[in-house]
């Protein structure tokens, strides 16, 4: 899990710069110039407008960065958190900002937020609740998202024999015209089904190759077992989520990209194995999800068992406008709940 170059043997690289490139305006957060905490462009106003004046390239700001893991970390004291990894390429969204998501499918009115309400009621939604952990939470600013299922997982086998249905390109590239009227980031999810993480990625890879795309695995409906997704949960390994970040890494360095975030859901011991031999890398930004609905002491207590026990990077939390409420005396937990949470989750869905 640890990457080669532990977090606080290289701040003294806070000067380096990581890549020349300029962060897309689709909703990344700005760097700054890590000696002086300005923000790189700042004057660019006031610059000449000449041809042959070089705008000097982003840099990570690595002590605003080290504050903000120390501040996610909210008084923990096991050592478990943050963990030590190398920075993060300039660009990074997170721990800069909180991510709040609407998560479905533009298919199915039962599969989540994101495709039960018309596109502007939706929007509407995911502002009002954006404008919840704002004020939860005033010293991060929030950026919104839409975390889209790209890859269903099935009841029945369909064409392919897998169990999973892919989304059109029409219906995704409607997600990202939605997304940018917000200025919000796109999460493609996938449910493989009986298919796999090494077939299913590639096939997102023209989507994925823009800055404001993400991926998201769902080790629930992946089914190594060779049973029907809903009838078990499923389960994924060290190994699917290390090519999931591999992959993403290598289309970060040849597109000259922000990094990507990589968000696993998960809410038991089974969902994920192997976590200790997750590698984190520059070019990537893992959240792990609690996915788990129920009354709050049951969502609190996974988040305790699988989230915070097991620590891989960023961590993320789930909560559901119906399934939430659905046993006796539960409801939904509130941000400012949330926020006491230790580690503080930076990624935030609503389902």
């Amino acid at each position: 899990m640890n990457a080669k170059y532990p977090l606080y043997s290289i701040i003294g690289l806070s000067a380096v710069v990581v890549l020349a490139f300029f962060v897309s305006s689709a909703g990344h957060g700005k760097d700054h110039d890590s000696t002086n905490g300005k923000t790189l462009g700042a004057n660019s106003a006031n610059q000449k407008k000449d041809s042959n004046i070089v705008t000097p390239p982003l840099v990570l700001d690595t002590l605003l960065y080290n504050k903000a893991l120390i501040k996610m970390t909210n008084g923990d004291s096991s050592g478990r958190w943050p963990v030590k990894t190398a920075y993060p390429l300039a660009g990074a969204i997170l721990p800069f900002k909180r991510i709040v998501a609407y998560y479905g499918n533009l298919y199915s009115k039962k599969m989540g937020v994101l495709g039960e309400y018309p596109t502007q009621e939706m929007l509407q939604r995911l502002h009002s609740e954006i404008k919840k952990w704002q004020m939860a939470d005033s010293a991060m600013p929030v950026l919104p998202a839409l975390h889209y299922i790209a890859l269903t997982a099935q009841g029945s086998p369909g064409k392919n024999g897998k169990y999973s249905l892919r989304m059109p390109s029409k219906q995704i590239d409607s997600i990202i015209r939605v997304a940018a009227q917000i200025n919000a980031i796109v999460f493609l999810d996938i449910q493989v089904g009986l298919s796999n993480v090494q077939t299913e990625i590639p096939l997102l890879e023209k989507y994925l190759q823009m800055p404001q795309v993400h991926l998201g695995l769902d080790p629930e409906f992946s089914m190594k077992t060779g049973k029907k997704p809903g009838t078990v949960i499923g389960t994924m390994d060290a190994t699917d989520v290390n090519f999931a970040s591999e992959y993403l890494a290598k289309l970060v360095v040849a597109n000259h990209l922000p990094p990507k975030i990589l968000v696993v859901h998960r809410f038991t011991h089974a969902m994920l194995t192997n976590y200790k031999k997750i590698q984190t890398r520059p070019e990537v930004q893992i959240v792990m999800d609690m996915d788990g609905w129920g009354v709050q002491s049951k969502k609190l207590s996974t988040y305790h068992d699988y989230i915070y026990r097991e620590p891989v990077q960023f961590t993320g939390f789930k909560l559901f406008y119906k399934n939430d409420f659905r046993e006796p005396k539960s409801r939904m937990l509130t941000p400012e709940e949330v926020l006491r949470l230790k580690p503080q989750p930076v990624y935030i869905q609503y389902q």
